[in-house]
């Protein structure tokens, strides 16, 4: 659905002003590059603070709980 709606808004943008469009075009993997580490750093973090969540929640795990969630 997110591609779909990007391609009909390049579409817009393509029809409204090619020049911009185009220059988007060209840049787009250039910016998606830089946002790259980002990315990763991100994924990094959630996982630690995943297994943060995990350490922590442990004894009540291994107590076991007596209402457990549906």
């Amino acid at each position: 659905m997110k591609i779909l709606l990007a391609f009909l808004l390049c579409g817009i943008l393509f029809f409204c002003c090619w020049p911009l469009a185009i220059i988007l075009l060209i840049a787009w993997p250039f910016i998606w590059l830089l946002s790259l580490p980002f990315r990763i750093v991100a994924v990094v973090i959630e996982a630690i603070l995943a297994l943060f969540k995990a350490v922590l929640f442990l004894p009540a795990r291994l107590l076991g709980n007596p209402h457990p969630r549906p």
